[in-house]
Order: structure tokens, then sequence, then C-alpha cells
């Protein structure tokens, strides 16, 4: 089955005014927000007995730069046991992780006319395969989505709060991006009605005696 991957690119700064106000009253930011989940969407509903999450072994692939308040790990492995469903008889699927960072690099070093700033970079890659009864692969979906944003890097707070929005914004594209590439690549497994039920057997008749 042809498989096809668009990848979304995504580039902001990271809500500058906010941070450089709150430089102006001593750090002092509001609470992030909880973390966000994905139970409350349509399920993907797979044609399938059994979904297998499998946990990523750590590697440069999901190197996640501190401070981050969310893990993108942690987000897209919960986006792949809350979105998809087995709703079948046979067969398996599998959601793998290939990939989920957030790295940071020094974009601006700051100076006396200048603050000093970071760039921020999440990927995120996931795919779903399908597996037939002798374990080989029938079926194949991926995405793969990245964004970038410079933000103002002069507290703990300010970096945290920008690690948390920019996680949230790749998390939004990944949901979207994944969604679409599972519809178009394994719509041939993705049940939009209720599983049928087996046919009634047959109604047995039986002759009573008379008199």
């Amino acid at each position: 089955m042809p498989i096809t991957r668009r990848r979304a690119l995504r580039g902001a700064a990271l809500g500058m005014p906010a941070l450089l106000a709150a430089c102006a009253t001593g750090d002092a930011q509001p609470p992030l927000q909880p973390e966000p989940g994905y139970a409350h969407l349509t399920p993907l509903r797979l044609n399938v007995l059994e979904i297998e999450v499998v946990e990523p072994s750590p590697g440069p692939a999901f190197r996640v730069d501190p401070p981050a308040p969310l893990s993108p790990v942690t987000q897209a492995l919960r986006m792949g046991r809350e979105r998809l469903s087995a709703v079948g008889t046979q067969g398996r699927g599998r959601y793998v992780l290939d990939a989920a960072s957030l790295t940071r690099e020094t974009a601006d070093g700051g100076g006396l006319f200048s603050e000093r700033t970071e760039r921020l970079t999440v990927l995120l890659r996931a795919r779903v395969e399908i597996l037939g009864a002798d374990g080989g692969r029938i079926g194949f979906s991926e995405a793969e989505v990245r964004r970038t944003a410079t933000s103002v890097a002069d507290s703990p707070a300010a970096r945290a709060r920008a690690a948390d929005l920019i996680v949230r914004q790749a998390m939004d594209d990944l949901n979207v991006e994944f969604e679409f590439q599972l519809r178009r690549n394994l719509r041939d497994w993705i049940m939009t009605g209720e599983p049928s039920a087996p046919l009634p057997g047959p109604v047995l008749q039986e002759t009573l005696p008379t008199g």
C-alpha cells in the first residue's frame, strides 16, 4: 500500500510580549495549564483485535533539553493510547514512536541592548503498523511534524513556559497530521460503524403430537 507523508512545518515567536512583561514584574508568571489529553476526541477505531503502544528506548531521537514541563515523549505516547481503539476480532496493530525531541540552542547571547534568546525545536514522528497473523506488516501509516520558535531566555520560568507552549503546539499539529495520515493510508482498517454481529442460527421447528 503506498505511503504518503506530509511534513508540517511551523515557526513562530513564542509570546515575547508576555515574557517581557513577566520580567518587568520580577518573573511573576501564571501557573502552567494542566497536561493536555486526547480521550475527549473521536477515537480512531481500527479493525484489529489489539493495539500495542511501544515504549521507545532512550536515544538521540528522544532528546529533551530541560526545562521541559511537558515531555514530548510522554505526550506522544498518550496520544497513541487515547486516540487508537481496537474494535476487531483478529489481527494486531502497533503504535511506534520514532522521534519525540525538544532541543534548544542559543539564538542571541544577549548584551547591553539585547536580551538572551533561545531557538527551540520540537520534532515528533509516529507510525501505526497493521500486522497479519504471521506477524508481518500488511498496513502502515506515518505522521511527522516539526516546530521551531525563538523565545526570551532570561529566566528559568520564561524558558519553561516557552517549552511548554511549543510542545503543546507541536502536539496539536501531530494530532491533526496523525489522523489525516491514518485515514488516508489505513482507510481499509478503520471502522466507521458498529462491528458486525454474528448471524443468528437457524430457527428449529418441532412437530407437536396431535390428540
